[in-house]
Order: C-alpha cells, then sequence, then structure tokens
C-alpha cells in the first residue's frame, strides 16, 4: 500500500483499495507495454482503453448521470497510471473529459447511447474546444453552429485535439451567435467521427507520444438532438468540466513525480563515484530531500481538491487551482532534478527519466497554463 495513501485522511477504505488493486494492475499489465507507446501511439492507446475497460476502471472515467463524480477515485488512477505510462493515463482521462459533459446535460437517450459505449470501451471519447486562434481565452473561438431546420451546420477547425483520428465521438463547442451582452454565445454538440463533413485535418507530432491533431468541420450537419443542454450552455459547460478535472492533471504530475523520485533512488543506490555511492554524497541528499517533500506538498493539495470537490464543499475552485499550479511546476523540477542526478545516463533516448523529461512538460500548459491557475487563484481570493 502507497504510504501517502494509507495514511492521509482524504481516503475511505473503498479509495485504499482500489489504490492497492490499480497499481496492482499498472505493475502487472501496464508496465510492461509502456515500452512500446511510442511505436504505434494509436493502437497503443486503443489497446489501453480496452485494458482499462477489461479491468472495470473506465466507470471511475465516465460519469455516472444523476451521481457525483468520485474525483478522488479518478485522481489516485490518474496518478497510478501516469507513474508507469502517461499514454495509459491519456486513454483513462479522455474517456472521462470526452464524456463529462455529456454526461450531465445530454437528452437521455444520447447520453445512454455514447457513455455506455465510453464506459465499456467500445467508443473513444474527445473533449474539442481549442482552436488555433482560441487558448485560454476561450470566448475568442470561431467555430461556428449554425441552426437549419432540425439540424446545426457546423463550420470551423479545432487545434490540439488529443484523440484526434483515434476518437469516435467528440463533444465539441461552437458559437451558435451573439447573446444580449455582446459576448459569444457558445453551444456544445456531440459530433460522431463518421458525421459526413467531419475530418481530421492533421497529426501533429508532440515531444512525447501523444495521438493529438486538428480536426474540420465543414457544412459537417448535426441533428438538433445532439445538442448537449440548451444553445448558449455550452461556455458554462466547458468551464465546469475543466474545473472539474483541473486537480487531477495534478494527480498525473504526481504519478510521474513519484516515478522520477524512485528511479533516483535506486540510481543514487547503486551507482558510484569518486569511490562511493551517489548516495553517500551529501549535495545528491539534498536533492532527494527536495524532491521528496515537493512530492508530498504536491500530494496534499492535489487530493485536498479532490477531497472537498467529493465532500460537496461550495467552492473549490481556488484549491483545484493551487493544486494544478503546484503539481505540475513541482513535477517538472523533480523530474529535472531526477536526470540531473542520473547525469549522462539521464539523457539516453528511452531511459524512464528521459521519457518523463519529455512528458511532464504539457502538464503545465493543458487544461489552463500555470500562469491561468495564478489568475484564477488571485480573482477567488478577491472573491473571499
Amino acid at each position: 500500500m502507497d504510504r501517502f495513501i494509507a495514511t492521509t485522511p482524504f481516503f475511505s477504505a473503498a479509495h485504499r483499495a482500489l489504490a492497492e488493486r490499480v497499481a496492482e494492475f499498472a505493475e502487472r499489465q501496464i508496465a510492461a507495454r509502456a515500452s512500446g507507446d511510442e511505436s504505434d501511439v494509436d493502437s497503443a492507446l486503443r489497446g489501453y482503453v480496452r485494458l482499462l475497460a477489461e479491468n472495470d476502471l473506465l466507470k471511475f472515467a465516465v460519469a455516472t448521470p444523476d451521481e457525483s463524480f468520485d474525483l478522488r477515485a479518478f485522481c489516485i488512477i490518474r496518478e497510478i497510471l501516469s507513474y508507469s505510462s502517461s499514454l495509459a493515463d491519456l486513454a483513462f482521462v479522455m474517456q472521462g473529459l470526452g464524456t463529462y459533459v455529456i454526461s450531465r446535460a445530454a437528452t437521455e437517450h444520447v447520453r445512454d447511447f455514447w457513455l455506455g459505449r465510453a464506459r465499456n470501451g467500445q467508443a473513444i471519447a474527445a473533449f474539442a474546444l481549442t482552436e488555433p486562434d482560441a487558448g485560454s481565452d476561450v470566448a475568442a473561438l470561431k467555430t461556428t453552429a449554425l441552426r437549419e431546420g432540425d439540424a446545426y451546420i457546423i463550420n470551423g477547425r479545432k487545434r490540439f485535439i488529443s484523440n484526434a483520428g483515434v476518437a469516435d465521438f467528440y463533444t465539441v463547442f461552437a458559437r451558435t451567435g451573439t447573446r444580449e451582452d455582446g459576448r459569444t454565445e457558445i453551444s456544445a454538440f456531440v459530433v460522431s467521427a463518421r458525421m459526413s463533413g467531419f475530418a481530421v485535418a492533421e497529426r501533429t507530432e508532440m515531444i512525447a507520444p501523444h495521438p493529438i491533431g486538428e480536426i474540420e468541420f465543414k457544412d459537417c450537419r448535426v441533428p438538433a438532438e445532439d445538442m448537449i443542454g440548451q444553445q448558449g450552455d455550452g461556455l458554462r459547460l466547458a468551464l465546469q468540466t475543466l474545473d472539474t478535472f483541473r486537480a487531477s492533471v495534478g494527480a498525473a504530475a504526481c504519478g510521474m513525480a513519484r516515478r522520477a523520485l524512485d528511479e533516483s533512488l535506486l540510481y543514487a543506490k547503486s551507482r558510484k563515484q569518486f569511490g562511493k555511492l551517489l548516495i553517500e554524497h551529501q549535495l545528491i541528499l539534498e536533492k532527494l530531500a527536495d524532491m521528496a517533500t515537493e512530492l508530498d506538498a504536491a500530494r496534499l493539495l492535489v487530493y485536498r481538491a479532490a477531497y472537498l470537490k467529493d465532500a460537496g464543499a461550495e467552492h473549490s475552485t481556488r484549491e483545484a487551482s493551487e493544486a494544478k499550479l503546484f503539481a505540475t511546476e513541482a513535477a517538472g523540477r523533480i523530474v529535472d532534478q531526477a536526470v540531473q542526478i542520473h547525469g549522462g545516463t539521464g539523457l539516453v533516448r528511452g531511459s524512464a527519466v528521459e521519457r518523463l523529461y519529455r512528458e511532464v512538460r504539457a502538464l503545465r500548459i493543458y487544461e489552463g497554463t500555470s500562469e491561468i491557475q495564478k489568475l484564477v487563484i488571485a480573482n477567488q481570493l478577491l472573491k473571499e
């Protein structure tokens, strides 16, 4: 049992049992596959989705309508998966991110159709919000959805969409008009990858293995019943989703940081320099102490935020942003120190810490940059 989960008060007995089961599953079935993540990313991701479904783990990612979402369980699984494979973590989180809006606001038959398939691994989900000219500034998106009879005609382009080209359906956000106050009216839709007018425009090569790219809509006719919620609900639903999942990005960061610390401890106990083990050099001990302390602090912030959300706290936005900000920044520092401890070995392509060094960087950008998190935290302070 992970000592942190066993000794801190944020977890129930069920959470501790889940952590033990997922850790065993990841060690037995994920770790062995991780070395092949970069050879065929699409195939590897599909394999992870199937594996997660077979082990009944996607039920913790795909929210159940009219039931509270267990964010602590979600964070536990993300942390454990990211320890072994960031691609396995992506397979898990995207099933949740791509379906959360559907679970909360879609019509019953649309909701049941897609949620059931996502939960059993028959359909892969995606979340299509970001555009070439609209990243952190969600209100600036240009993709349009215009009503025409019993359908909406979608035109536009989305960028940096995880699972682009792999997903079977996308939760898409588009402009449907202008509000009375002059601001953009944004609505949400579920769009099947098989719909006429939908296309994957290009795939994007990233510094770490990741199925990601740009998708395009050219007169894509989406039935009006596939709108999620009411017209104009899109921005609220998008922000609600990001607010719910934000702390879990910190959990993934903690998983990577834990792996970096463990790899550093193992290396320092076996590598000799100047006639003694690295673990006997005080400067190495200092690095390990800093890494362990930052990791503990990050995990405390992440699971505090998740606990508050699960407990039904009226407000937990600041706590979620603090968790995401600190954990992702701390993980970057911890992985960097791990590379330093490994020296030249840490720069060898394919080594654990080299892989982590590439993978951890994106966490400070996606689902709200560190700079955006600071603005959120400050604005929440002003409201309190």
